[in-house]
């Protein structure tokens, strides 16, 4: 993998042998994309109407302060995406409307170049050649053939080392009893085993295990959390961030809603760095439609493990 230092330096090199020679030659067409606006906004982005080259070009266009994202880390990132095909390009795909999502840095190569070394409250411009992208197969899913080139604009939001996606507060309670008990090594996935001949409850619970000792989640903010999601009538995981290696984000109270209401309801007042219980009703869930793709009933009552990771007010950096 080729460094962004390394890139920087052959790029000044060639430019100071052009100035001594008395010369100058027009930037590339990647490295001619420009992107304008305000950390937290929807950047305006200009890409010429010529044909992409092969080189991977990166530009820091706001500097931030915050910790230094490895290569290794995850990152909490608002990011808007172009397809840039021949002469021509399209929008594949903003969150700045939405919420912020969480990247791995390894994402791809070139991600991973653009954003190494990077700080927290930066701004990133990174044109993708497909060699640093999907690659000659592309990404059909997205829409991304073999010879496209990515341009991406990232605010880097937030970063999490492997060792912080978990709760990483005081263990308060393992449930139990009447609720589910919830058992698991710190930082790995809950195993969470219901009651025999339990009836579940009928309104929403929400039961602190760990307690963290961040600030208080509030309404609006975008939150990221690992959860693991089983369905009390089977006892069965239908769904968990963990199996993913990936936290999940969210903006908590948002509308339209971007989570099931009991989240929103369950998680507001919770403290970052916590592990909570939610035991949520069909009411508070997916009502009586259900959600037959999961396995889930309209009568079903769903027990969630939640571990808040972080929660950012939009638009700002930590």
């Amino acid at each position: 993998m080729r460094r962004i230092v390394a890139l920087f330096v052959v790029t000044l090199i060639a430019g100071l042998a052009l100035a001594g020679c008395g010369s100058s030659t027009p930037p590339s067409p990647n490295a001619s994309v420009t992107a304008k606006g305000s950390f937290g906004a929807s950047p305006s982005v200009t890409i010429p109407k010529l044909k992409p080259t092969s080189t991977l070009a990166v530009k820091t266009l706001i500097q931030g302060n915050g910790a230094t994202i490895k290569k290794s880390d995850l990152f909490l990132s608002n990011f808007t995406i172009y397809v840039w095909s021949g002469t021509t390009n399209k929008l594949l795909d903003s969150t700045y409307s939405s919420s912020p999502q969480v990247l791995p840095a390894g994402l791809l190569p070139g991600i991973q170049s653009a954003v190494t070394g990077k700080k927290i409250g930066s701004r990133v411009l990174a044109v993708i050649p497909p060699k640093e992208g999907y690659g000659t197969s592309g990404n059909s899913q997205l829409g991304v053939t073999g010879s496209d080139t990515l341009v991406f604009v990232m605010d880097l939001i937030q970063k999490y080392s492997s060792g912080t996606v978990s709760a990483s507060g005081s263990t308060v309670s393992s449930g139990g009893g009447s609720l589910p008990s919830v058992s698991a090594a710190q930082g790995t996935a809950p195993k969470v085993t219901i009651p025999k001949n339990v009836t579940p409850p009928k309104t929403l619970v929400a039961k602190t295990l760990v307690k963290g000792s961040g600030p208080v989640v509030t309404k609006g903010q975008d939150v990221v959390a690992q959860y693991t999601g089983v369905n009390w009538r089977t006892g069965t995981v239908f769904d968990s961030s963990w199996q993913r290696s990936l936290p999940y984000s969210f903006k908590i109270g948002a509308s339209p809603s971007q989570v099931i209401p009991g989240w929103d309801m369950g998680l507001v007042g919770q403290t970052v760095g916590s592990r909570v219980l939610l035991i949520i009703p069909p009411s508070d869930a997916y009502g009586s439609a259900g959600q037959s793709q999961a396995g889930i009933k309209g009568t079903d009552t769903l027990v969630f493990v939640v571990d808040i990771i972080s929660a950012v007010n939009p638009g700002s950096a930590s």
